[in-house]
């Protein structure tokens, strides 16, 4: 049973989606995806946000670009977290969606994450997971230390081309 529902605005949102997905594959954690318009599809919005418990979702994120309506049309009609992804385009590059999805009204929450930060959605999908799976919560424990890795090897690499490094101890 999938944990986390994608719900992507339009089928050109597909390349974010993909990169959600291949982190909450990396993560281990089981999703499914579809396209469905706060606009042009809003009976499919609300069904699928209204059902999604039922059929075991545990999380969904929301991803959409310029008015950005969906994480919000998504959150009226389901007592799961929302977790909205701005997506860049039209007249503001983003901004437009990013202040959309942010300004919800009272009793409407939706978790925000940046503009195209479908890979951070993820990751916050997996550690709301996490508070109830400690397989999710050990596969974030591994990306944290992965990530700290690639910043020390990230010093080093500095230290390789002649650049004068950190000397303190960490």
């Amino acid at each position: 049973m999938p944990d986390v529902l994608i719900i992507l605005g339009s089928p050109s949102d597909a390349e974010h989606a993909r990169k959600c997905g291949d982190a909450l594959a990396e993560l281990g954690i089981s999703f499914e995806a579809a396209v469905a318009s706060a606009h042009r599809t809003p009976d499919r919005v609300a069904h699928m946000a209204s059902r999604a418990s039922e059929l075991g979702f545990k999380v969904i994120i929301a991803m959409a670009g310029l008015s950005a309506a969906l994480p919000g049309s998504v959150a009226a009609h389901t007592d799961l977290p929302v977790i909205g992804v701005p997506l860049s385009g039209g007249v503001m590059g983003g901004l437009d969606a990013l202040l959309s999805v942010a300004q919800m009204p009272p009793g409407v929450p939706v978790a925000s994450v940046g503009v195209d930060g479908a890979r951070n959605a993820a990751i916050l999908a997996a550690r709301i997971l996490a508070l109830s799976n400690p397989e999710v919560r050990s596969a974030l424990e591994a990306m944290k230390a992965d990530n700290a890795r690639k910043a020390v090897d990230g010093t080093n690499k500095l230290a390789s081309i002649g650049l004068p490094t950190y000397r303190g101890d960490l």
